[in-house]
Parts: structure tokens; sequence; C-alpha cells
């Protein structure tokens, strides 16, 4: 884990002496575990983990100016210092529409700007402590500094209603540490604290002027392929040296077998769109992308396929990235995973800032990226930034653009076989575009507290389900009515608010989609994580979905539409041979794979949930989960997604409360989060408990 931490107190001089950004609070210094100091006082800022040296820059304009770059950014450092000049005045924007994946933070005076990303994959968490606010790039580090408990409201919404963020709101699983929203700054001025957004949405006041299909198409192009050339831009990496040879091995198994990245850089090679256009990109951009210095040799890029033994349904795709592999540029490996990489099958692992449902596939994913690069680009979020949600048939409608529905419900019809699908998306959709927000979120609070969950059938029903601003989540049906209680009466006071009601319902729900997704993948990248490996997902850089959401509507709804423009970034960066059928859709389920999963590891899953914590928690009932269980395992129509939610959500706490370390050095005591563990519970949640 990577992450950066400092803190804004409210007045000077409150450094241990001699120790330059350490606090001395009643005769206790505090500083992280294992950090280079960035700054110091007043205001120090620390970098924690495993960077590497081109990871972490500082500028420095005066005494009083400075700025902070971590990851990678492809702004020169003359970009930095022009964009610290600017930030002076409190202009934000700039700060993040440089190429890459990063996080800048800017000191002027007593003034500190923590700038989030757009997608959420690199959050900023922040909680009041030592009468100031300090901060964070993970929520663990102020969980253990202010001995957070948990959050059992937070854990509640996570498993009722993960995709509503009136919900989550700024919430975490650790109480008293706060979320800053996706899109939005943390601004620090000498302790006090201020959530400043710097990217502008949608609004229902003044309808967006229609965008150019084709300009959009290319400025996306444009973004990702300045997102791959940052990545092969900066200095190439080789991991800590092979310790020797063993026998009946060579490098490359012997590399993974002790969980080493080849060096230089790879990319994933699924056979769907976003990953080929990602390794199709990185091979075909000059500078002989695959060697560790640029030049030389003529290394090839490593292209990673995984392919599963256990359950088919994507042989066509293992054949298009085996087409794609025939690039001569392209090192093609296969890695073949049986029922010890099915999901659920490994249920050990490291403790990750957060739970999420990744942690059940952590396995799978660490033993196709032990086989990659040092290096290696994934197409993760491709689907979330291009895709069209289906609330945005909402949207088209309320701009008056009804002849741009006829394509996607057209499809719908196709899919289900019966001529009444088009009277039904148009109607759902026409309600959910005269529906307030208020009121979207009321009628969950209602669906809660009556516990109404019904279960959509393929992908009409799916459809019709996400049309509406506030769906309940898949593991909802499982709670207890106390918690379920809980979390409704949270909605109606944030339906009260009705903050976001300016926003339209497809903007609303695709923002939230992407909010989780990049979670989740945050979650999956520490706990898949091998060491000396950095995972590369252009799509969801700054600059990236600035130009997804640019993209027509009209246009991502049409059906194919992620495939099309992919196929036209590739076209317009020089690559046309591409394989028959890329892009087509695949038919191999998810849902056989968890099964497969589920019905492997019954036993397993049935002594995890014996004395489950989120009983003791007072979120669920361990008999009603128990029965859950089996009737997956024996086949029952059952939300998959849901039990994933349950599992992961428990195999995260008992992971956090097995944990015995901290995030910080200090005397005469450490401080931890979730001191006492947790202490069964009955009866409604208490707010904030």
């Amino acid at each position: 884990m990577r992450w950066l931490v400092g803190w804004s107190s409210t007045a000077a001089g409150t450094a241990a002496p001699g120790s330059a950004g350490a606090f001395d609070l009643d005769g206790e210094t505090l500083h992280p575990v294992g950090s280079q100091l960035l700054w110091g006082d007043p205001d120090p800022l620390w970098a924690v983990g495993d960077w590497r040296p081109d990871e972490v820059r500082v500028i420095k304009a005066d005494d009083q100016s400075r700025i902070a770059v971590l990851g990678i950014c492809g702004a020169s450092d003359e970009e930095l210092r022009r964009g610290l000049f600017t930030a002076r005045g409190g202009a934000l924007r700039h700060l993040t529409a440089w190429p890459g994946s990063y996080t800048a933070v800017v000191q002027v005076g007593r003034r500190v700007t923590v700038c989030g990303d757009l997608a959420g994959a690199r959050p900023v968490f922040h909680t009041p402590w030592a009468g100031g606010t300090a901060y964070a790039t993970a929520a663990l580090p102020l969980a253990d500094l202010v001995e957070a408990n948990l959050d059992f409201g937070h854990l509640a919404a996570l498993l009722a209603a993960p995709d509503v963020p009136a919900a989550l709101r700024d919430t975490t699983p650790y109480e008293g540490v706060r979320r800053v929203p996706p899109g939005h700054a943390l601004v620090l001025r000498a302790g006090a604290r201020e959530i400043a957004g710097y990217d502008p949405v949608s609004s229902l006041a003044v309808s967006a002027p229609p965008a150019d299909p084709d300009h959009a198409v290319d400025a996306v192009r444009d973004a990702l392929v300045e997102a791959v050339r940052t990545r092969l831009s900066a200095p190439r990496h080789v991991p800590d040296l092979d310790p020797g040879p063993v026998p009946g091995m060579g490098p490359a198994e012997r590399r993974a077998r002790r969980g080493m990245p080849v060096p230089g850089i790879g990319a994933d090679l699924s056979g769907g769109p976003a990953s080929a256009t990602l390794a199709l990109l990185a091979a075909g951009l000059p500078g002989r992308p695959g060697t560790l210095l640029g030049h030389g040799t003529g290394e090839r890029l490593l292209a990673v396929t995984f392919n599963d033994l256990v359950v088919g349904g994507r042989e066509a795709e293992l054949q298009r990235a085996a087409a794609l592999a025939e690039n001569p540029r392209l090192h093609h490996v296969v890695v073949t995973g049986g029922e010890e990489l099915l999901p659920y099958a490994d249920l050990d692992g490291p403790l990750t800032d957060e739970p999420g449902p990744s942690l059940v596939m952590a396995a799978r994913h660490r033993a196709r990226l032990a086989a990659g690069s040092a290096d290696q680009f994934t197409g993760h979020g491709a689907r979330q930034v291009l895709d069209a949600h289906p609330a945005r048939l909402a949207d088209l409608l309320m701009d008056r653009r009804r002849r741009h529905l006829v394509r996607p419900v057209a499809a719908l019809a196709r899919a289900d076989g019966s001529v009444l699908v088009p009277a039904r998306v148009y109607g759902a959709a026409r309600r959910l575009a005269r529906t307030p927000y208020r009121a979207g979120v009321e009628a969950l609070a209602e669906r809660l507290m009556r516990r109404r969950f019904e279960e959509p059938k393929g992908a009409v029903g799916a459809s019709l389900a996400a049309l509406t601003w506030a769906p309940p989540g898949a593991a909802a049906r499982w709670l207890t009515g106390e918690a379920l209680a809980e979390v409704s009466v949270l909605l109606g006071v944030e339906a009260d608010r009705a903050g976001t009601g300016v926003q339209r319902p497809g903007d609303h729900r695709a923002r939230a989609a992407l909010a989780r997704y990049a979670a989740d993948l945050r979650v999956l990248e520490q706990a898949a994580e091998i060491r000396s490996q950095r995972l590369h997902a252009p799509f969801l850089d700054n600059q990236v979905v600035r130009a997804c959401r640019a993209l027509p509507e009209a246009l991502r709804v049409r059906p194919g539409a992620r495939a099309a423009i992919l196929r036209t970034v590739l076209s317009g960066a020089g690559v046309t041979d591409l394989p028959p059928g890329w892009g087509v859709p695949t038919h191999a389920s998810s849902a056989a794979t968890a099964r497969a999963g589920l019905r492997v590891s019954a036993d397993a899953l049935q002594d995890l949930f014996s004395r489950p914590l989120l009983a003791d928690a007072g979120l669920v009932e361990a008999r009603v989960i128990r029965k859950a269980l089996r009737a997956a395992a024996a086949g029952s129509a059952v939300p998959l997604d849901g039990l994933t939610d349950l599992i992961s959500l428990e195999l995260w706490l008992h992971r956090l409360l097995a944990r015995r370390g901290t995030c910080w050095t200090g005397t005469p005591a450490r401080s931890r989060a979730v001191p006492a563990g947790i202490t069964p519970r009955r009866g409604a949640l208490a707010p904030g408990a």
C-alpha cells in the first residue's frame, strides 16, 4: 500500500522538539511508519510506502509555496511550477488536468489543498484531530490516528444501497473518518476544512449543447494515447534481483513462483476491446515500449491472458486474444486457473483499506498479475466511462431526443423477444424523467422499510430496474429489520436536503456507478498486490474520464457503442488489422464462475459464517446467511452479487480485527483502529455508531 498523510493544525509550533514533522501530543511523538517527510512544520506531509523515486515530486516556489505530486503525472517540472503559481489564487481544475493518475497537494502559506480524482480511484480522506484536521489518501491510517471504531451505519448502507450516494454520504467504515467526493478537493486553512468542487456537473436548468460525435471520439483517442504515452515515458523499473535458480524452473516460472513481475511494461489481453486497445496502443507507440530503457534490444510488450479451465464460455475471446497476440511487438503469455483460483477459493489475504467485492476474487487476479510486468496496463473502467447507464434514456427524454431511444430499445426487444418491451422501457424512462430526485430517494426508503426486493429477470428486467434514482442493493434482502430501518431513516434525512436534485438522473447514476467501481478497483489493487508492480488503468485518468463524459448521449446508447468507439480510437492511432468478431460481447456469465466457486468452497464459507461478525454488529442473522449459501451452492436462484457483498465484508472485518499493527509510531502508546473490537449488539443501530 502507498499513501500520503499530513495534517493542518490551528496553530503553528506544535511539532515535537528536534523531530521535523512529528507531532507532540501529551508527551507522545507521532509519525507514520516507513515514511519519508516531504515537508515539515507547521503543516507536515509524508509519503508512506514503496514509492518509486520518479513517483514523488516536490516543486518549491518560495518558503511559502510548494506543490507535491505523487503518482504518474505527465507534467514537467516547469508545468508544475506554473500550476503552483496559478493555484495561489484559488484555481483548482488545472491541477487535475495533466495526463496520468496522481494526487496533487499544494501548500500556500497556511492553506493546504489536496485534490482527489474524478473517478474515485485516488480518494482523499480527512478527520478532525488535535484541534485541526488530518488528511490522507487512505482511511485506515486516519482511523488508527484517532482510534476510530467501526461505523455500523455506513456498513449497513454499504449492503443496503451501495449505488446510492445519499445512503453512503461521505462516510467510511471508520467512525469520524470522512471521504472527499470524486471531483472535489479538500482545502485546509490553519486546520479549518472546506470541500470544494472543481469539475462541473450536468444540470437540469440548462440543456447541454449537442456535441459533435466525431470530435468527441477524437478527444477520447487523444486522451487515451497521451495516457499511455505518459506511462511509456516514465523511467523503467526492475524488480528486486532474482535470488537464484530453482531446479526445473525457467526464469519466468521462477519469478511467478516468487511473486516477482517481469521487468519492463506489459498489458492484460483478455480478448475484450478495452484491454486490447491499451495493449495495441502501448505496443504501437514509438520507443519500443517493452524495453527497460526505451531503446536497444527491441524486447516485445508482454501480453497476459487468463484462461479459466473450470468454467467455459470465453473460447471466442481467447481466440481473439491469440489472434491479437500474433502482432510481432507482443509476447503472449497464457495463465491457466483451476478450482484453486475460483472465487471464494482462497479466503486468506492482506488487509485492505476498505471492504469491496473484489476481495473474493483477489487470488484469481494475483495469479494473473504474477505473470505480468513491473508496469501492467489494465482495461479496468472502460465499461463505466464509455457505456451508457440505462438511466441515460431518461436524460434523452428530458432533452426531447426521443428518436435516439429507437436503437437501444430495439436491441432489448430482440434480446427479450417480446413486442411489449418498447412500451415498457419507454414508460419507465418517462417516469424517471418526471420523478424528482427527492421522490426517488424517498421511494427507496419506503422499499427498504417494507422489504420489497423484486429480482429483475433478463436484460430487460435489469434495464427496467436501473431506471430509477436509487435502487436497493442485492444484499439488502438479507439484512435485519433494524439495519434496514436505520438506512431508511438516513435516506429520509438526505431526501429532505435534496442537494443533488439539480443533476440529471442518467448522469447521476453513471457517476455513482463509476465511483463504486473505482473504489472496488482500489480494493482489488491492494488485495492482489504484487511487490514491485504497478497497475495502470488509463480509462480512470482524469483527462480520459473528462473526454468520455463529453461523448454525446445519443452515441453512448447505441448497441455496441464501446467497441465502435475503441475501434475508431485504434484506427486513428494507425491500428486497423483487428480479428473478426472484435468487440462482440461475450456470452460467458460471471454468475457461472461465482456459482462454481460457491459450490467448491461451500464448507469454508459455512465455517466463515458459523459465528459471523456481521451478526454481532446487528446487520444480519447468521442462520439466514447460511441458508442462502446452501441454496446458492445447490444452484437455486439467489442474487450472487449480494452474497459476494456479504462474504467480502465479513472477510474484511475478520482481517481488520485480526490485525495487531498500526500505521503510526510513538511513545508511550500506539493508537489503532477499532481497539475494542465488535461487541455483540441487538436493537436499532445508533446513528453514527
